[in-house]
């Protein structure tokens, strides 16, 4: 018998670490190689982690909520067949004197000693957005690695460990006050972290984990990051209304779907990009990275959980193509069931609020995305045209933009082609299929 540890796997592109949400097995439970072990949340696709081995579960180290990072150990499992091995071989494999235990201590010591300065890019990015001095943290990861929950533990407790004041014995301050002086001004103006807010007798506490979690990681990341600018427009979609109102119930029964009008709004959005393709970008440092396939993720609510599978090759789809996969996408997330797959390689984001009533908003973008359009509500107004009064349809295009990779001029152009192909949507010149 041999105990074999599993690990933390990598569940997706750029994904870095993964939230526990349970555990599917229990210590002493008897699992064959590939059996689902738990059940992961990452900020890309909730998944099952199935067994790298057949035998017993002898110990959880992880523990449900716990958010760990790619390679680090969930659990331990012991194995008949690894123990099989080591019989075969045996003393014949192994050198006769045993001087090779103290070699073999040292190598282990120097490969956990680095591990102390590797950080990951969540734990470089919280310690720097909050002040933390890392040199000065504590790891409880393998070889004194830090981990985000150790960040998370620091930030929670208020004690902001912060970089050593340098010593004061040398004479050099009074021969070169003007350098030294900066620096102790710097130090004194840093603000102490603000202690967390505590909940009163009567009020509830709601933790902040898994979806949730990873939804205010992302939002605060775009924020501090991305530089947003924010552009709107109004279109007139009376006779897009008014034909998508004409064939819905036909479409419904011989589809088995619906017809939304969200599908008209995607399709559009798809077209456009393919004619200014400036907003199928990526920021990527020192370069812009233009995106030859339209992947349009959409957003998905389930409870208080938000999810933005994709629609691959948007305009290559048809408005019943882009209906039904809206439709298939949104079922599989109420129901658990999206993929990685269905989640990767968006690089434009639809948004429909106005299935919520909103009439304006400011979306946020998705990294590494450069934009983000928010479709409102349809709503009957009063509009001068031909010299009177009708009362028409109208929507709000509410599009924020990353300022590093576009400007006013492109998104212009782009929101007014959408503007465009809509209100140019009738059922004499479109067709759904």
């Amino acid at each position: 018998m041999a105990k074999e540890k599993i690990n933390m796997p990598q569940l997706g592109e750029s994904v870095t670490e993964g939230t526990i949400s349970s555990w599917l097995v229990s210590v002493g439970d008897t699992i064959e190689k590939y059996d689902p072990i738990a059940e992961v949340m990452t900020d890309k696709v909730n998944a099952e982690v199935p067994s790298s081995y057949s035998g017993k579960i002898v110990e959880l180290v992880a523990q449900e909520g716990d958010t760990i990072e790619v390679g680090e150990l969930m659990c331990y499992i012991e194995t008949e067949e690894a123990g099989a091995e080591e019989e075969g071989s045996s003393t014949e494999d192994k050198p006769e004197a045993p001087v090779e235990k103290e070699p073999v201590a040292e190598q282990e010591a120097e490969e956990d000693k680095p591990m102390k300065k590797r950080y990951s890019p969540a734990v470089l990015t919280m310690a720097q957005e909050n002040d933390i001095d890392l040199q000065q943290v504590k790891g409880s990861g393998r070889g004194g690695r830090i981990t985000r929950k150790d960040i998370e533990k620091i930030i929670e407790s208020g004690e902001i460990p912060k970089e050593a004041a340098p010593p004061k014995e040398e004479p050099a301050q009074t021969e070169q006050p003007t350098t030294a002086q900066p620096a102790a001004e710097k130090q004194q103006t840093k603000a102490p972290a603000a202690p967390q807010p505590s909940a009163q007798a009567g009020d509830v506490e709601i933790p902040v984990t898994g979806v949730r979690k990873l939804i205010a990681q992302n939002m605060v990341k775009s924020k501090t990051e991305i530089p947003h600018a924010w552009m709107m427009v109004e279109v007139d979609v009376t006779n897009m209304v008014e034909m998508r109102n004409s064939l819905k119930e036909e479409f419904k029964q011989k589809e088995g779907f619906s017809l939304t009008f969200f599908s008209f709004f995607v399709k559009a959005v798809a077209q456009a990009l393919k004619e200014y393709p400036e907003l199928n970008s990526t920021w990527a440092g020192d370069k812009i990275i233009q995106r030859k396939d339209i992947n349009l993720n959409i957003a998905v609510a389930k409870d208080n959980e938000l999810f933005v599978p994709v629609i691959k090759n948007a305009d290559d789809k048809s408005i019943k193509g882009i209906a039904k996969d809206i439709t298939e996408l949104a079922n599989k997330a109420r129901n658990g069931k999206l993929t990685n797959d269905d989640m990767k390689g968006g690089t434009f984001t639809v948004n429909n609020t106005g299935s919520f009533g909103s009439v304006q908003s400011m979306g946020v973008i998705n990294p590494p995305q450069s934009a983000i359009l928010q479709v409102e509500s349809i709503v009957k107004r009063p509009v001068f045209m031909n010299g009177m009064f009708a009362a028409r349809d109208m929507v709000n295009l509410c599009l924020s933009l990353d300022h590093r990779v576009l400007d006013g001029l492109i998104v212009g152009n782009f929101l007014a082609r959408v503007k465009e192909i809509l209100e140019n949507m009738t059922k004499d010149n479109t067709s759904i299929y």
